[in-house]
């Protein structure tokens, strides 16, 4: 089986997760730079076979998409011209950076280490691969 790949947009860093082959554990890869991110996913997809591309739907709180989706799809849309052969899924994202903050204050993660919002940005990126497979409708 390939991989499936996690990707938390963002205008300025992107957070980046995986699965295992098997697709059963989602593990944060790494923060890229948003201007990077068409270099690191085409490297990466030519050293590891990734299946899917998974990206998070940022919505508001009465399911009204969120205004970052504008980048988001104009992110989407390059992606389809640039690696066509790997289709998309869209997981809903409400809370994840909330949800990456109190992981690393479960874990803890010191103060200083809990501002390092790239990191954040990378859990948030695993929290969405991992309800998509706990829910990959």
């Amino acid at each position: 089986m390939a991989r499936l790949l996690a990707i938390d947009y963002g205008t300025k860093r992107t957070g980046i997760a995986v699965t295992d082959e098997l697709q059963l554990i989602a593990s944060g890869l790494t923060t890229v730079e948003t201007k990077d991110l068409f270099e690191f996913l085409k490297t990466y997809i030519s050293k590891e076979a990734v299946e899917l591309f998974v990206v998070g739907e940022p919505k508001q709180m009465n399911n009204e998409v969120s205004e970052s989706e504008a980048a988001i799809s104009k992110f989407l849309e390059k992606l389809q011209i640039e690696i066509p052969e790997i289709p998309v899924k869209r997981v809903d994202e409400r809370f994840t950076s909330k949800m990456a903050f109190q992981t690393m204050i479960d874990s803890g993660l010191s103060k200083k280490q809990r501002k390092n919002k790239a990191l954040i940005d990378e859990i948030s990126a695993t929290i969405i691969l991992q309800s998509y497979l706990n829910n990959p409708s």
